[in-house]
C-alpha cells in the first residue's frame, strides 16, 4: 500500500521509526583525543568542507524520504551512529532537507577511540523528551586491555503521548574476524538486557525499542541473546545472503542494521501504537549502479578514492500505528 492511495486519515496514524549508520560522518577539525586525522584536510581522505557539506545534504535527504511511501511525515524517531560529534548532528538537522521537519536530537561523547558516537533525532512534534543517558560497555581484548568503542544511549520520551525508551547501539566490529569478535557483541546484548532490566523494575510494562548496528544478522548467537523471547525483530525476515541486506562484504549481504519492539508493540490497544511493519530502504539510486560493487550501497569512498556517496550501509524503519 503506497501514499497514493491512503487517505490522509490513515496516512497521520502512521508513525515512521527509524535508524541509519551515517558511515563517517566526521567534521574537518582534527580533534587531538581521538584517530579522526584521516576525516581532515590533509589526511588521508583529503575531507574537505564541501565533500562534508555534500554528504550531510545527501543523508539529509534520505532521512526525509524514510516512510513516506505508508506515512505522510518523515520519521518521528531516527537512531544514527557514526557520528563524530554534536556538531555535525546540529549541521544534520539543519540541513536543506531536515530543517523544515522541527528536529531534535540527543548526542552523547562516548569513549570510542576513533572518536565515533551513536546519536537520536526526533521530531518535535511527534515526541517529547524526558532524559536520556548512556551506559559504558566494557569489554577487553585481551586480558588487561581495554577496547574502548562505543556506549549504549538510553532515551526516555512520549511519542505521541506514549511513554517509550529506546537503546540506541553500535556494536564492536567484526574487522578482527566474526568468530574471535563475537564475545564482544554478545557482551553488548547482556549490557542491552541489564539496561531492559533496570527500564522493567520501574516500568514491568514498559514499551521499549532496541535499534543499532550490530555487527551481527539477526540469527547471531548476539541477537538471539538480545531479543531473547521478549522482544519481536522484524529484520529477521529481510536478510537473504545472496539478493538482499543492509550492507555488504565480499559480495554477501549482512543485515547488520536492526530495530527491536518489546512485544507489547503486538498488542492492538485503544489510542496505543502498535508495529505494523518494516523494511530496509534500498532505493536504487543509493546503490552502486556498476562495476563489482553494483547494488551494494553507494558510499562516500572505496578505499582511499572519493565516491560522493551516502554510506556504506542502507537505513532501516519500521512502521507504528495507533489503534482508533
Amino acid at each position: 500500500m503506497f501514499l497514493s492511495i491512503l487517505s490522509k486519515k490513515q496516512s497521520k496514524k502512521i508513525t515512521t521509526i527509524a535508524f541509519y549508520n551515517v558511515e563517517n560522518l566526521f567534521d574537518t577539525i582534527d580533534n587531538p583525543n581521538t584517530l579522526d586525522d584521516d576525516y581532515t584536510t590533509n589526511g588521508k581522505y583529503k575531507w574537505t568542507n564541501k565533500r562534508y557539506r555534500i554528504k550531510i545534504k545527501k543523508l539529509g535527504s534520505v532521512i526525509s524520504q524514510l516512510g513516506l511511501n505508508r506515512s505522510k511525515f518523515p520519521p518521528a524517531i531516527v537512531g544514527l551512529v557514526e557520528v563524530e560529534n554534536a556538531k555535525v548532528v546540529n549541521d544534520l538537522v539543519n540541513s536543506t532537507n531536515l530543517e523544515k521537519h522541527h528536529y531534535g536530537f540527543v548526542h552523547h561523547e562516548s569513549p570510542d577511540e576513533r572518536g565515533i558516537d551513536v546519536a537520536l533525532l526526533y521530531n518535535k512534534h511527534a515526541f517529547e523528551l524526558l532524559g536520556s543517558e548512556t551506559f559504558v560497555l566494557e569489554i577487553e581484548n585481551e586480558p588487561g586491555v581495554r577496547d574502548y568503542t562505543r556506549d549504549v544511549l538510553k532515551v526516555t520520551g512520549n511519542l505521541h503521548g506514549e511513554l517509550v525508551y529506546i537503546l540506541v547501539n553500535h556494536w564492536p566490529s567484526r574487522r578482527d574476524g566474526a568468530e574471535i569478535t563475537e564475545y564482544k557483541r554478545i557482551k553488548a546484548a547482556e549490557l542491552n538486557r541489564s539496561i531492559i532490566a533496570s527500564i522493567r523494575e520501574q516500568s514491568f510494562d514498559a514499551k521499549i525499542i532496541i535499534m543499532g548496528d550490530f555487527n551481527d544478522d539477526p540469527t547471531s548467537i548476539s541477537l538471539q541473546t538480545l531479543a531473547s523471547n521478549d522482544f519481536l525483530n522484524p529484520m529477521k525476515n529481510l536478510l537473504n545472503p545472496k539478493k538482499t541486506g543492509s550492507t555488504t562484504y565480499n559480495k554477501k549481504w549482512n543485515l547488520f542494521d536492526q530495530i527491536l519492539f518489546s512485544k507489547n508493540f503486538l498488542e492492538k490497544k485503544k489510542g496505543k501504537l502498535y508495529f505494523k511493519h518494516a523494511e530496509v530502504f534500498n532505493k536504487k539510486w543509493l546503490k552502486v549502479f556498476k562495476g563489482k560493487l553494483k547494488g551494494s550501497p553507494f558510499r562516500t569512498y572505496i578505499g582511499p578514492w572519493y565516491q560522493g556517496g551516502f554510506s556504506d550501509h542502507f537505513p532501516v524503519y519500521a512502521f507504528l500505528k495507533k489503534e482508533d
